[in-house]
């Protein structure tokens, strides 16, 4: 009986003593490493370059909207004056041109050889009365002023008649060549007017850049809207990707293209496989513990992403995402 118990309690220690070794063993086996991070995604906000009172707001939030779907119209009364303004501009500096163009009417020209036909006949007449009053003059008659006065209104007269002439003629040949392209670009300076005012008016009007999915609706209907505020915010899930923040000794093991298995909670036990897209080139902050507590200096955090290599179905902004490491063979 006594052989028995020894047998026993021989059984026992031994069970016993293989258990400790396999705890001991255990607790100084290298661990896995667990990271932890999050789904991010692309997000854009809708907003114009105009300001303007909200017309509509033509999606919801939580609406799924197409690329070049609408997404909000702006009402902007000062924009349409300015159009109408600038149209009316274009049309005025277009006749400006075209008169250019044309040049004098027939009439203005006939108006104009009328002018030069009768300086024409009033010179000739004063230069037949000079010659009378100049015979008087040689005859003693007249006075030496009064022939003076003649010759000057002779004079004065053929000047006018020149000037009625060259009249005539800038009539007949129209604008000058310099007042002619002077009017072809005051035109096509309005059409960059009317064309600026058009462009600021088709930005009343906002669509969706990409597909995704409306997150935040920022302005409502009658709201005013200034340059560039955000009216409604989209988050492209499609365009997602995973963020870790990750001990700066890790790193030689996640190299850009490492391709990590990630395990995401909130959509079951699936397994997804992500691929490093990129390594922040500069640490964020010191975590953790110290590598060396002697030496006592902090291992940095650096940021990397990694993208799923296939789409992942029902992914949300904010989901973690766990991927566990197998333990190196230097772990401690």
């Amino acid at each position: 009986m006594s052989n028995i118990k020894k047998g026993i309690i021989a059984v026992i220690v031994l069970v016993v003593i293989g258990w400790l070794v396999f705890e001991f063993n255990k607790a100084y086996e290298p661990k896995a490493i667990l990271l932890q991070g999050q789904i991010e995604a692309e997000e854009y906000n809708v907003s114009s370059k105009i300001p303007g009172r909200i017309a509509s707001v033509d999606v919801k939030k939580g609406d799924f909207v197409n690329q070049g779907q609408l997404i909000f119209s702006l009402a902007s009364p000062e924009l349409e004056a300015k159009l109408a303004q600038a149209k009316a501009g274009r049309s005025a500096a277009s006749a400006m041109r075209e008169q250019a163009e044309t040049g004098a009417r027939e009439q203005q020209i006939i108006a104009a050889n009328d002018q030069w036909k009768k300086a024409q006949a009033a010179a000739q007449l004063l230069e037949k009365t000079y010659q009378r009053v100049d015979n008087l003059y040689k005859d003693g008659v007249l006075p030496e002023q009064k022939r003076d006065e003649v010759y000057t209104q002779w004079q004065a007269a053929k000047y006018t008649q020149n000037a009625a002439y060259q009249g005539y003629q800038m009539a007949k040949e129209g604008a000058r060549k310099e007042t002619k392209q002077a009017a072809i670009e005051q035109e096509r300076m309005a059409e960059g007017v009317v064309a600026e005012v058009e462009s600021y008016t088709k930005d009343t009007k906002q669509y969706a850049l990409r597909d995704g999915e409306v997150v935040q609706i920022l302005l409502k209907e009658g709201e005013l809207a200034p340059t560039g505020f955000p009216v409604v915010s989209i988050v492209d899930i499609n365009d997602s990707w995973a963020v870790f923040n990750i001990r700066e000794d890790l790193l030689p093991r996640l190299k850009k293209g490492t391709v990590l298995t990630a395990r995401i909670p909130a959509l079951g036990d699936g397994r997804y496989q992500y691929q490093v897209s990129h390594i922040a080139v500069m640490g964020d902050y010191a975590t953790w513990r110290s590598t060396d507590n002697a030496k006592g200096f902090d291992l940095r955090t650096f940021e990397i992403e990694a993208r799923p290599i296939k789409p992942i179905a029902d992914l949300r902004v904010g989901m973690s995402v766990v991927v566990e490491l197998a333990p190196s063979a230097t772990a401690q």
